[in-house]
């Protein structure tokens, strides 16, 4: 199959991904052969400029990993290798799909501890900002994080909540209700998902660093987010994470501090309390905006029980 369709894995311009999404398939394989030189090179660029920003702003547990996972400088790194040294040390592993995950989807495969990766990266011209995850984000930013068992626990404690969330939803007969409700819980999980596990910082004995994939991938926003007085940085309350617009287009302004994975984890399972308890049911409205694909997908888990 990959031999009928050109070189090539960049973001927005990949016949092999393209293809894929056109037949329904999510989940797919890497295709590593059709990597060209230039996807190579960028990997090279944005991983080499990284580097010494994440010595000075990283969190200890992100730079053991990144020493652990052992991820190559110079080219875009083999999922099965990645996978290899991943497994044996948190049970996750990186699993390629063809882009968008509908949310449901998303969380159930960290609840199984399966990461979804996508197989694409941006291309030269945007190293800076790209609005859609590429390989870099998921793989550099997101996957040393996972090689810590306390990180990795949360975020199948995350994906537990879908599953949460979905039972409750089942309960609901009035289907305008149920979707009124479903749509206050996904943006309030969207929300922290957003604030911890994308822009989350750590107090640490080196003082704050960051542990947010969001911020471990950006060259710019990641010594923004650690030095800059534009930024209010906050001990971490859940009534602000599930309250909090989260925006995509610009540095983030807002960001908050927890103290260890085990205080993480502490707050997840907090999550889940207000939401069996009714109290995600009516957060403040206002970003991020419900996608009906996310939607949909629980609206369809909810169905199915």
């Amino acid at each position: 199959m990959t031999g009928t369709v050109a070189a090539g894995l960049t973001t927005g311009s990949a016949p092999f991904v393209e293809e894929a999404r056109t037949r329904g398939e999510l989940y797919i394989t890497q295709a590593y052969e059709l990597y060209s030189r230039q996807n190579h090179e960028a990997w090279a660029s944005l991983y080499g400029r990284m580097h010494e920003r994440w010595q000075r702003y990283a969190n200890d547990h992100f730079l053991r990993g990144l020493e652990a996972l052992d991820l190559p400088r110079d080219r875009v790194p083999r999922l099965e290798d990645v996978n290899r040294r991943l497994q044996a040390m948190s049970g996750f592993e990186a699993r390629p799909v063809s882009g968008y995950v509908p949310g449901f989807l998303f969380f159930d495969c960290l609840s199984r501890r399966e990461f979804p990766t996508t197989i694409t990266i941006r291309d030269q011209a945007r190293l800076d900002y790209l609005p859609e995850p590429d390989i870099f984000h998921d793989v550099a930013g997101h996957i040393p994080m996972h090689t810590e068992k306390a990180f990795a626990d949360v975020l199948v404690r995350i994906g537990g909540c879908a599953h949460t969330a979905v039972a409750l939803a089942a309960r609901v007969r009035d289907r305008e209700e149920q979707t009124r409700r479903l749509k206050n819980v996904i943006r309030a999980m969207s929300r922290f998902f957003w604030f911890t596990v994308e822009f989350g910082l750590m107090r640490t004995p080196r003082g704050v660093r960051a542990y947010g994939s969001g911020l471990l991938s950006s060259y710019g926003e990641l010594q923004h987010a650690i030095e800059s007085d534009e930024v209010q940085r906050y001990p971490v309350q859940l009534e602000w994470l599930i309250n909090q617009g989260a925006e995509i287009d610009h540095y983030q302004p807002l960001l908050f501090i927890v103290d260890s994975f085990d205080h993480l984890f502490a707050l997840v399972e907090e999550l889940e309390r207000w939401m069996q308890a009714g109290k995600l049911d009516n957060v403040a409205p206002g970003l991020p905006e419900i996608a009906a694909g996310d939607l949909q997908s629980f609206l369809d888990a909810a169905e199915s029980l």
